[in-house]
């Protein structure tokens, strides 16, 4: 099949291109590199079956040829990218997500969005089921990525009962594995980040907030199997084991035999206290869980930033 991935040198995407090109797809890759980085994919560049452009979805999209996927992974994902650029984080959420699901309508093509536990904000329920509606501060700093899921799921789901277009809704709890950047404000880098200097690990808050991290390659088996599903609602897809924010940070110091202590900062605003997907909807509909042991993510996920740190170094 032919599939058109917004996002696709971004950490998510680039990992979702290898798994389709391993199966034999076709892909047209589409990213305006803001913060996905061409080295994710170089290594795909120039074998057959793949497409590199580097474009806009806010801007009108045309893909000429047959596609019968449309993936739309394009966003500012990360607390330092969306704090950053609210703007464009609003567009890619509302302008990007009506050009990708005009792609597929005109193409009669499937179309998946990927969504966010951040839809559920400070959870006021725990775990966070399909049917919460959450608890948002839609004026908030976090606002611009929030409300921009918020509103991609709220057209995504219009043009399926509108159009009869086949829609699919991801809601991704904290992924982690290789690829990720180093300084994009994520717990999971940015721990690793600090041990590799050794410098302290910045915990907000006194630590208890939770977590659920879920590593990449269980995360891009849940889309594919999403993707071909007949569920439009919006399905969970993360790793329900739950640990605190201060436990992560001993299992990080663990790997790298104690060396490096603690700092404890202010907890940003709005950040969600407790954050464990249900994810009874995935194992029912998709027959879905995570296989990946977190001892085993972080360890691949280490080693990747180990290597990429002596190559910087070299």
């Amino acid at each position: 099949m032919r599939y058109v991935i917004s996002g696709a040198a971004g950490f998510i995407g680039s990992h979702l291109c290898d798994r389709l090109m391993e199966s034999g797809h076709h892909i047209v890759a589409i990213d305006n590199l803001i913060t996905g980085h061409i080295a994710n994919i170089e290594h795909l560049i120039g074998q057959h079956g793949f497409e590199f452009v580097e474009g806009d979805v806010c801007q009108p999209l045309s893909v000429s040829g047959p596609i019968d996927r449309v993936f739309h992974l394009a966003s500012l994902a990360s607390p330092v990218d969306y704090l950053n650029h609210p703007l464009e984080t609003l567009e890619s959420g509302s302008t990007g997500t009506r050009n990708m699901l005009e792609l597929a309508r005109q193409n009669n093509a499937r179309f998946l969005l990927t969504s966010t536990s951040e839809c559920y904000g400070d959870p006021l329920e725990h775990p966070q089921t399909e049917s919460y509606w959450g608890n948002v501060n839609p004026v908030g700093l976090r606002s611009c990525y929030d409300e921009s899921k918020r509103y991609a799921e709220a057209i995504t789901m219009a043009f399926h009962r509108v159009h009869d277009l086949r829609t699919n809704i991801a809601r991704i709890f904290n992924t982690y594995g290789p690829r990720m950047a180093l300084n994009d404000g994520r717990v999971v880098p940015a721990f690793i980040d600090h041990a590799l200097k050794n410098s302290p690990l910045t915990v907000f808050g006194d630590g208890s907030q939770t977590r659920s991290f879920c590593f990449v390659s269980d995360l891009v088996e849940g889309l594919l199997l999403l993707s071909e599903s007949d569920e439009r609602l919006p399905v969970n897809l993360g790793n329900p084991a739950e640990m605190t924010i201060l436990e992560f940070a001993n299992e990080i110091r663990r790997r790298f035999d104690n060396v490096v202590g603690i700092e404890y900062l202010p907890l940003p605003s709005d950040d969600p206290k407790l954050r464990r997907p249900d994810i009874t909807k995935a194992e029912r509909v998709l027959g879905w869980q995570p296989k990946v042991a977190l001892s085993e993510g972080l360890a691949a996920t280490i080693d990747y930033f180990r290597n990429k740190e002596a190559l910087a170094t070299a």
